[in-house]
């Protein structure tokens, strides 16, 4: 059985080469998918989050890895990453 994130203990070797925890890596890998999928449409935070209906707040919270993304929104921000564009016509109703 996995331990659900909020069941584990920090580890206690805060040294810079011990492994991450996979709660670690989800909000890791959330981090670097947001800021990329924000980085191929060249949006502030803000802006991001107006075209493409996500709370600016979350935005933040997953571009400084203090949350994960769920996996239907990690896919969003893979798509929006792909196709910003198209994306924003759809969320706009033009299709």
């Amino acid at each position: 059985m996995i331990a659900k994130s909020r069941d584990m203990k920090p580890p206690q070797d805060d040294a810079p080469d011990r492994p991450l925890t996979d709660d670690e890596f989800a909000r890791g890998r959330t981090a670097f998918v947001a800021k990329a999928a924000r980085s191929a449409t060249g949006l502030s935070q803000s802006d991001f989050a107006k075209r493409y209906r996500i709370p600016p707040g979350t935005i933040r919270d997953w571009e400084q890895g203090r949350r994960e993304a769920d996996t239907a929104a990690l896919n969003y921000l893979l798509v929006i990453k792909k196709m910003p564009e198209a994306v924003a016509d759809a969320m706009n109703g033009a299709a």
